[in-house]
C-alpha cells in the first residue's frame, strides 16, 4: 500500500448528537460562530448549500484584513458526509481553513445517541501544497477551531433540552 503524503486527517468526538453536529456545519448563522480564531463578531457566512453551491466564509483579522475561504460543494449525503474543495483562487496556501484546490471531506459518525466523531481529511494538489498550508497555519488553526467547537455545540445542546 502506497504512503499517501498530501493527505491530513483531523478527528475530534463531540458530545452532541450527529444532527446537531450536523446543522453547526450547514447553517450559516452557526458555521460563523466556530469557524476560524477571530470570532462570530468578525466572521461572516454565505452558502448555497447544495451539490454545484458555493460557500464563503469572511474573516476579519485584528488588524482588519479580510481574509477569505471559498469553496464549492462537490457531494452532500445527508448526515453521514460533506465533500467540498477550496477555491483555486485563495489568496494564501491555507486559505483560511480551505487551501487552494484542496478538497475536504467532512465524516459525521454517530457513536451514540448522543456523541458524534467528526473526522475531517483534507486532500492537497501535491505535498508542497500540504506543506505551505501547514507553514501558514492550517493544521493549527483547525485543531484550535475544532477544540472551541466543543463547548459551542454543548451550549446548543442545553439551549435545546
Amino acid at each position: 500500500m502506497p504512503i499517501i503524503t498530501n493527505e491530513l486527517r483531523m478527528s475530534r468526538i463531540y458530545n452532541a448528537p450527529r444532527p446537531l453536529v450536523w446543522k453547526v456545519w450547514t447553517d450559516p448563522k452557526h458555521l460563523r460562530q466556530w469557524w476560524g480564531p477571530f470570532g462570530p463578531e468578525h466572521t461572516s457566512c454565505d452558502m448555497d448549500f447544495r451539490v454545484g453551491g458555493e460557500f464563503k466564509v469572511m474573516m476579519k483579522t485584528p488588524e482588519g484584513e479580510i481574509v477569505p475561504a471559498a469553496g464549492e460543494f462537490l457531494e452532500i449525503v445527508e448526515p453521514e458526509r460533506i465533500v467540498y474543495e477550496g477555491d483555486a483562487r485563495a489568496p494564501t496556501a491555507c486559505g483560511c481553513g480551505l487551501p487552494p484546490k484542496a478538497r475536504v471531506t467532512v465524516l459525521f459518525e454517530a457513536l451514540m445517541k448522543t456523541k458524534t466523531q467528526l473526522t475531517i481529511e483534507t486532500q492537497f494538489p501535491d505535498e508542497a501544497a500540504l506543506h505551505a498550508a501547514n507553514a501558514a497555519g492550517f493544521s493549527t488553526s483547525w485543531n484550535a477551531t475544532l477544540d472551541d467547537m466543543g463547548p459551542y455545540l454543548e451550549k446548543l445542546g442545553e439551549e435545546i433540552a
